[in-house]
């Protein structure tokens, strides 16, 4: 049972860091991102080339991710969304859809569609604690992954730009009116986004295989955790995670629920969650 504890941990956090950017831009801007999925690739393909190529310590790829996924987004807004983004829902919606396409299709005849993963001399590295085995990579994501989830709520909350990033989501022309530039904020919040599914990226590149062939799973996961959890806190984020894994972990436990079902399991949880809470665990206006 520990094992199971342990892995539920773990994996919960490594979907926290899957859904807090998306919970953002959507919070924000009110924008399903379906390019997540990809740029959570893209991040991988960034801490992998950093890794491998120019022999970047482990650690330190997370942050190239990062930026380069930051830099990535800030372009994908500032080129497509911001053009759209007075548009009504379903044209948000298609845009990164097709965008999602491009990216997926571009990583294909870049990169082709083998799978990779980061071998480096911590990947069978772990330790046991009563029991249980801990890898010290899917440890380290694991704290990585909450130390940003904490830096996105004190940047939201503490600083000036994160106070117009909320009073955007909360009353744009208001905002507007303060003085307060609804194309920065809109730009910038997406680039977080962007730069939060980097560091998931390379979190996944460190302790699994990757694909542009995954990109679909992983903003169908986002999605799941995000509703999961609820908009309003980046904490959220880290609830949804944490309930999908549970779901995904201990359903193999019960009678008659096979490993192959775990994940039809919590998407029965998803809906069961959503019946009786449907602003999700957490979930309450971003900007509160």
């Amino acid at each position: 049972m520990a094992q199971y504890i342990v892995n539920w941990l773990l994996l919960g956090c490594f979907y926290a860091a899957v859904g807090v950017g998306f919970s953002l831009i959507w919070g924000i801007m009110n924008i399903v991102n379906l390019t997540q999925g990809s740029l959570l690739i893209l991040g991988s393909y960034a801490a992998y080339w950093g890794y491998t190529a120019l022999h970047i310590n482990l650690f330190l790829c997370i942050i190239v991710a990062m930026v380069a996924l930051f830099c990535v987004g800030w372009l994908i807004q500032y080129v497509a969304i911001n053009r759209v983004i007075r548009a009504p829902f379903l044209v948000t919606f298609m845009l990164t859809f097709g965008l999602d396409l491009m990216l997926v299709n571009l990583m294909q005849l870049v990169f082709t569609a083998n799978y990779r993963a980061i071998n480096s001399p911590l990947s069978n590295v772990g330790i046991t604690i009563a029991g249980a085995r801990i890898p010290v990579l899917s440890a380290a994501a694991a704290v990585i992954a909450i130390a940003l989830t904490a830096a996105l709520s004190q940047f939201l909350s503490r600083t000036r730009q994160g106070n117009a990033i909320l009073a955007v989501g909360m009353d744009r022309d208001a905002a507007r009116l303060m003085g307060i530039s609804i194309a920065n904020s809109y730009a910038l919040t997406f680039a977080i986004g962007a730069a939060l599914a980097g560091a998931a990226g390379a979190m996944l590149a460190m302790n699994s295989q990757f694909s542009p062939l995954s990109a679909g799973q992983y903003t169908l996961y986002a999605f799941v955790i995000v509703a999961l959890g609820g908009l309003g806190t980046p904490w959220a984020a880290l609830a949804g995670g944490l309930a999908f894994a549970f779901a995904e972990v201990f359903a193999p436990l019960l009678p008659g629920i096979g490993f192959g079902l775990d994940t039809g399991i919590a998407f029965v949880v998803l809906v069961l969650v959503l019946i009786i809470r449907p602003n999700g665990l957490l979930g309450r206006p971003f900007y509160s």
